[in-house]
């Protein structure tokens, strides 16, 4: 009776602790993300199916083995460099899909970027988790991570079998896995395998949004992170009332392929990529010209009212702009990410991503800040935190495509399906913004632009710029790379001007810098 409430009790005052001491040494914006936390749990506990039956053992272990993983990935050297190595090992991979391309759309397939470059990564990689498939790999993986969702949080077999699977493949694939209990699970169960396909992303797509540009290991940690939290937010919002019929793991066997062999399995995945490669294009166009039609149409409407930069973008970041703050992003920041989940929200993340990507892009080339008063990028924290809120499916079209997926092979659920597929969405949309918020608490502080583009603008401008901690560790850097030289020589991507002032900041003596 006293021990897991001792164990809570334990936890809650280490948080605190690590709460206070973090917020001393990193600053208070931390503070902001774990308020983003506690505003969402408490949210979605007000808006709940059956308030007064929460079963709080799968919140709280939910949002603990998040922590644990992003404190494990994002703190620790061994867990950074681990993901940040399996980053670059699947950028190394997903660049094998070029041949391909080249060989089938010529030496200039690159001109059409999107089209002959991003779509056959989701072919090569559908490819790839095919065989992984037949051989029984991704079973043993799927099976071990429930496993262990199921221990520690204390959830059904079926339930964590498919949040684990869904950090894989998608959210109409999983379910599969499971296939033969789906029309025995019960209401809470349904909305917990629905929520954990809208708070995921598949990793065919995955291979797409590296592709790019975004951030490769940040989108790995997001990916298992709402896993947990996809878990957690169902069991919130629509707590369990029945008593679940399939409770054995023991009794529980995944659905497996009739393939005969791996050539098979390489073909099967390649083919079945046709659909989900001619979905994400014709979405495209539509999306993308659908959202062309409504910002003309409201910067029309603006022009009335003396107000012509109305568009889709500005009306969603004020509606978003106050969970991204709680998430944790700059407030000078917040009104852009709140643009790119309204394009989440009401088209696809495949649009925000996009446009992330291009905020990335002019913060690494080093363009102005603002141009005609537009922001052109964003800090690097604020990117980092809009990766984890962008990493699901939670929006309208696939609401569509999870009601007729899990009606096909459940028939019998076809009511509960449509009955509880919109609040299994706002559930998944939450848990990326969770995710989001742990990311924020989590986040270290780094440069925002590259040094020598850093340095190159403070000091290219007639007034001399006042000393910031971005500044002195630049000229600390700088002076380094000399190897203890006498002698500073204006060379590489530093200007001469760069060293000059690096000595007038540092008034360094042991450099000649006159």
């Amino acid at each position: 009776f006293f021990f897991p409430r001792m164990l809570y009790a334990a936890l809650t005052i280490t948080t605190i602790c690590w709460l206070v001491f973090d917020t001393a040494k990193q600053g208070s914006r931390q503070l902001i993300s774990f308020g983003g936390l506690v505003m969402y749990v408490l949210l979605m506990f007000v808006f709940s199916k059956y308030p007064t039956r929460v079963a709080w053992r799968p919140v709280f272990s939910g949002i603990g083995m998040q922590f644990i993983l992003g404190l494990l990935i994002l703190r620790t050297k061994v867990g950074f460099d681990v993901f940040n190595w399996l980053g670059i090992q699947i950028q190394t991979f997903l660049e094998y899909s070029d041949t391909g391309a080249k060989f089938v759309f010529g030496e200039k397939y690159t001109d059409h970027f999107f089209a002959f470059k991003v779509l056959p990564i989701v072919v090569f990689f559908s490819t790839v988790m095919s065989m992984l498939y037949h051989v029984g790999f991704m079973q043993w993986l799927v099976g071990k991570v429930g496993w262990i969702m199921q221990i520690f949080m204390g959830t059904t077999p079926v339930e964590s079998l498919v949040a684990a699977g869904n950090i894989f493949v998608g959210q109409t694939e999983s379910p599969l896995l499971v296939r033969p209990y789906l029309p025995y699970i019960t209401k809470s169960e349904l909305h917990a395998v629905m929520t954990a396909g809208f708070s995921t992303i598949a990793g065919s797509v995955l291979g797409a949004y590296i592709s790019f540009g975004v951030s490769a290991s940040h989108l790995l940690t997001a990916s298992v992170m709402s896993a947990p939290a996809s878990l957690a937010t169902s069991k919130l919002f629509w707590p369990e009332t029945e008593k679940p019929t399939v409770t054995l793991r023991s009794g529980l066997h995944m659905a497996k392929g009739e393939l005969k062999n791996l050539l098979e399995a390489a073909s099967q995945g390649a083919s079945t990529s046709i659909l989900l490669v001619a979905n994400i294009a014709v979405n495209l166009i539509s999306f993308l010209a659908l959202l062309a039609f409504l910002d003309s149409a409201l910067s029309w409407v603006g022009n009335l009212f003396e107000y012509p930069q109305l568009n889709f973008e500005n009306i969603c970041a004020y509606v978003f702009m106050p969970f991204s703050f709680m998430m944790g992003v700059d407030w000078e920041d917040s009104f852009i990410v709140g643009g790119l989940l309204g394009y989440k929200t009401f088209f696809n993340e495949f649009v925000a991503y996009e446009r992330l990507s291009k905020l990335i892009h002019n913060r690494e080339k080093g363009v102005s800040m603002y141009i005609n008063g537009v922001k052109q990028y964003m800090t690097v924290r604020s990117e980092v935190i809009a990766t984890y809120a962008l990493c699901g499916f939670a929006n309208f079209g696939s609401l569509g495509m999870v009601i007729g997926g899990l009606t096909s092979v459940a028939p019998s659920k076809k009511k509960e399906i449509a009955g509880g597929a919109f609040r299994a969405m706002i559930a998944g949309t939450v848990a990326c913004f969770m995710t989001a918020c742990v990311a924020g608490m989590l986040t270290v502080r780094g440069l925002e632009v590259p040094c020598h583009i850093l340095l190159g603008n403070a000091f290219n401008s007639t007034d001399f710029p006042a000393n910031s901690t971005e500044l002195v560790e630049c000229c600390q850097q700088l002076f380094t790379s000399v190897n203890h030289s006498q002698e500073v020589f204006p060379g590489g991507n530093y200007s001469l001007s760069a060293w000059k002032g690096c000595c007038q900041i540092l008034d360094r003596p042991a450099f000649h810098c006159t």
